[in-house]
């Protein structure tokens, strides 16, 4: 890439989709792995654990850098609050799903967050969503529906738990998005990935605490899931997030960032060996599609 057309690229709204689109692949790659941590951990161990390793990643990260690691005193209150959003309350939430649903469903019921950052962009950030933004919104979340199965016979009550909490989930997230959007912290960004996986990281330990996880289950394949999580989907892909932001819409952004949920269904086809069957092909078809046309918007 030349100097001139490097120049163009940084900051532009090419960049921002680049970075959403590594973000939402990262992402997606992540939960067949936690899926596949969860039959030998219990789950807030394996999350603290994931967390922990994070921390430490992202905090080598900020000190190669030369970023100044102590946040500033009035951001404290902003931190907190994306922390949670973006790393524990989400965590909570969406490691939970995993538990009630097979790992494919719970992560398009999570990724339902571009209909709340969508919502929520418009009054709070004054993004009026255009036509194509609307047509987009509603073809990935009937992709959505379909690769879930809404209405189907396959829907049972004791997943019943599991819907409302990826809900949730995704009603959190997209808020995160849009106040990340309006008031970006005033932080390094690896520093402020580092101290928000650090508070989120927190909470989960305070859950873990009541679990009594057999280190020993742990293989090799699932340490290598670990150190997978802890450094690309939990930090490095976050970093990609936050500066995507700076350059996207926050309804664009939330959009695009379902490719996490093709990714994760396909892998959890290969990996896991969970079913994909006409429904589905159907439903990623229509979320590639809603995508695309968002990306375009």
């Amino acid at each position: 890439m030349s100097t001139s057309v490097s120049h163009r690229f940084l900051g532009s709204r090419a960049e921002g989709l680049c970075l959403v689109l590594f973000t939402a692949c990262s992402w997606g790659a992540a939960w067949p792995q936690t899926k596949f941590l969860l039959g030998q951990l219990p789950p807030f161990a394996m999350r603290t654990l994931c967390g922990s390793c994070g921390f430490l990643f992202a905090v080598a990260v900020a000190v190669a850098r030369g970023e100044h690691l102590l946040p500033p005193k009035d951001q404290w209150g902003r931190l907190f609050l994306f922390a949670m959003l973006n790393y524990g309350v989400y965590i909570v939430l969406s490691t939970e799903t995993q538990v009630y649903l097979p790992s494919s469903e719970a992560i398009v019921i999570t990724y339902t967050l571009p209909i709340w950052g969508s919502l929520l962009a418009w009054p709070l950030l004054g993004e009026r969503p255009s036509w194509r933004q609307l047509l987009a919104l509603v073809l990935a979340v009937g992709g959505v529906a379909l690769l879930v199965g809404v209405g189907s016979a396959e829907a049972r009550r004791d997943q019943v738990p599991g819907v409302a909490m990826g809900l949730m989930a995704a009603v959190l997230f997209g808020l995160g998005a849009v106040l990340a959007k309006r008031t970006p912290l005033q932080m390094p960004p690896a520093t402020s990935v580092a101290w928000q996986v650090a508070l989120g990281t927190a909470l989960l330990a305070v859950l873990a605490s009541f679990e009594t996880p057999d280190w020993s289950r742990v293989t090799p394949a699932g340490w290598a899931c670990v150190a997978f999580v802890a450094t690309i989907p939990m930090t490095v892909a976050y970093l990609a997030w936050f500066r995507a932001l700076r350059l996207v819409p926050a309804s664009v952004a939330a959009t695009t960032v379902l490719v996490s949920p093709m990714v994760g269904v396909l892998l959890s086809t290969l990996v896991l060996g969970e079913t994909l069957g006409p429904r589905q092909i159907v439903g990623l078809g229509l979320t590639l599609t809603g995508v695309a046309i968002a990306a375009r918007g």
